[in-house]
């Protein structure tokens, strides 16, 4: 970098970046620079929104689609921090507090990375300079979650029960060995910051068993009236046995869901994000055998 280049920095007071609606955030834009600085402003903006995108699959199927998968932008704000001017040599350091709350008519979903949706709030600051000089630039990611509700996830118990004529993913049946796996998964409802829990027993197989997995799933559905591309993606995978599993053991199931790529259930008009567990089987010739289990995920 060029000595005379100033940096621009992005501080927010609060470490962890997480913000619900209705708080304010509250921070500072951070001006370094060795030397007196000319400018035409210096702005700071606040966006969040939406992004859907197709599936390869998808796309040219619906030309509706196009109207659709505009981003949707769910809040911007922007502050004029400082006016044209210059701007001492050293640290300035200018504060600002913006109230987080939605569009009208719009409602602030949780920050979620996604495949084919994305929902995402950014804070950025520019510096406007002469057409000689770069325009400063920093962007600043921070989080949404939903504020405290009364209403608690409550679900009842999932129920294992996978045998070769429960099997629905498989061509060929004649190949499948004689099996029986049970169990439960402990709820259909799940609070996002608690584990996923559950036990998965292999009361019989015919077969040498390889591994026993869970996986988590994300199913992401956009689109609108016309038409909805709906595309289901691995979020992870554990394995919870590995080898010739003993027959009649309890294997606890215990998983955390992901920070950022997992969020609430969501279903809007023009996009839904929902989650499902798979219990997979493979056997040692790889072989594999899955049962597909949806559920339901909430902040609290």
């Amino acid at each position: 970098t060029n000595y005379k280049m100033a940096t621009l920095t992005i501080n927010l007071k609060r470490a962890s970046k997480i913000y619900k609606e209705g708080e304010t955030i509250k921070g500072s834009v951070i001006i370094n620079s060795k030397n007196e600085i000319s400018h035409n402003g210096l702005t700071l903006t606040m966006d969040g929104s939406v992004k859907l995108q197709l599936s390869a699959r998808s796309v040219g199927r619906f030309e509706a689609f196009y109207n659709s998968l505009k981003p949707i932008q769910l809040v911007h704000k922007q502050l004029v921090l400082v006016n044209a001017g210059k701007l001492p040599s050293g640290v300035t350091e200018l504060a600002f507090e913006l109230p987080l709350l939605p569009k009208q008519n719009k409602s602030l979903y949780e920050t979620y990375h996604g495949v084919f949706v994305n929902v995402q709030y950014m804070l950025s600051a520019e510096m406007k300079r002469s057409f000689l000089n770069k325009d400063l630039q920093k962007e600043l990611e921070f989080i949404v979650e939903y504020k405290q509700q009364d209403k608690k996830a409550e679900g009842n118990p999932i129920e294992i029960n996978i045998s070769p004529s429960s099997v629905d993913n498989v061509k060929d049946r004649k190949g499948i060995p004689n099996f029986l796996v049970r169990g439960r998964l402990d709820s259909d409802k799940c609070c996002i910051t608690k584990p996923f829990t559950g036990e998965i027993v292999v009361e019989h197989a015919d077969a040498v068993i390889k591994s026993l997995e869970i996986q988590l799933v994300r199913v992401e559905t956009c689109g609108c009236a016309e038409g909805f591309s709906k595309d289901a993606t691995e979020i992870q995978n554990i394995q919870i046995g590995e080898g010739d599993i003993c027959r009649g053991l309890a294997i606890p199931v215990y998983m955390i869901f992901p920070r950022l790529f997992t969020c609430p259930t969501l279903r809007t008009n023009n996009f839904k994000v929902d989650f499902e567990i798979n219990v997979i089987v493979i056997f040692h010739d790889n072989r594999l055998v899955q049962e597909n289990f949806p559920i339901f995920i909430t902040r609290f």
